[in-house]
C-alpha cells in the first residue's frame, strides 16, 4: 500500500486506463469491463480491475493537472507493477483544423510545466509517447475506419492561463490540443520505465467558444474508450 493507493499486490493489471475524473473510471468499469472490482477508493480515487474481451485490465481515476497524476502513474509503476499507463481524457483545440469530437493522439507533449526540467537536470527533456501504444491505437482506428489526429499536444499547468497569445504561437507550431497531464505522463513513464500514452477527444474549441453537448460528450468519449480498450487487445 501507498499513502494514495491501498490496493493489494497484484490488484492492478500490467495496463491500466487513466481518466482524469474517478467517476468515469466507475463509469468505465460499469460498462465496459467484465467483472471488474473496486480495487482503490482512497480519497475517492477510484480504481478498478477486470477483463475486457478476455484481457485482464484495470482503470483508474489520476485527478486533475501533473502534480496529482503523476503520484498515481508512479505509484502505479513502482509499488503495482503496471508497465502501460493510457491517459483517456478530453482536449481543447486552438486550430480551425481541429474540431470537437476529434480523436488527438499525443505523439509528444509540450509544456510549460518545470517537472521534467526537474527531472532532467535542467534540461530540456523531449516527451514523447511509447511507439508500440501509439502504432496499436493508430492500428485500431484504422480497423474501425474511425479518424484519429496524431501529433503534439500542449500540457498547461494552468486552466484558466493569462498567457493567451501562446495560442497563436501553439496553432503556428502545429499543437492539436491543450490539456493538463500528458507532458506528466511521459516523463514518469520514461524516468521509472514503463509505456506511456494519452489518447484526448476534443471537448471544446477554446478560439470559437464551441464545446460539445452532454449527449456527445458521452458519445464520443465512448468511441475513444473503445478505441483504447481494443488497442490493448493487441498486445505489446
Amino acid at each position: 500500500m501507498t499513502p494514495h493507493i491501498h490496493a493489494k499486490p497484484g490488484a492492478f493489471a500490467d495496463v491500466c486506463l487513466m481518466p482524469g475524473d474517478p467517476l468515469r473510471a466507475s463509469y468505465i468499469a460499469g460498462n465496459f469491463l467484465e467483472g471488474a472490482e473496486l480495487v482503490n477508493d482512497v480519497r475517492n480515487m477510484f480504481g478498478y480491475t477486470g477483463t475486457y474481451k478476455g484481457r485482464r485490465v484495470s482503470v483508474m481515476g489520476s485527478g486533475m493537472g501533473i502534480p496529482s497524476a503523476s503520484i498515481y502513474y508512479k505509484e502505479l509503476i513502482t509499488e503495482y507493477g503496471v508497465n502501460k499507463l493510457i491517459r483517456i481524457g478530453s482536449c481543447g483545440a486552438i486550430s480551425a483544423d481541429v474540431k470537437l469530437r476529434d480523436i488527438v493522439i499525443g505523439m509528444g507533449a509540450c509544456t510549460d510545466s518545470k517537472v521534467n526540467r526537474i527531472r532532467f537536470n535542467n534540461h530540456d527533456f523531449a516527451a514523447i509517447a511509447d511507439f508500440g501504444l501509439l502504432e496499436n491505437v493508430v492500428k485500431s482506428a484504422r480497423d474501425k475506419k474511425m479518424p484519429v489526429k496524431v501529433g503534439n499536444i500542449f500540457t498547461s499547468d494552468l486552466f484558466y492561463s493569462p498567457e493567451t497569445h501562446m495560442f497563436d504561437i501553439m496553432e503556428k507550431h502545429g499543437i492539436l490540443g491543450v490539456e493538463m497531464e500528458t507532458a506528466g505522463l511521459y516523463g514518469v513513464c520514461a524516468e521509472y520505465g514503463a509505456k506511456g500514452l494519452a489518447i484526448c477527444t476534443v471537448s471544446d474549441h477554446i478560439r470559437k467558444g464551441e464545446a460539445m453537448s452532454p449527449e456527445d460528450r458521452q458519445i464520443s468519449l465512448n468511441e475513444m474508450i473503445v478505441l483504447a480498450l481494443d488497442s490493448v487487445l493487441l498486445g505489446d
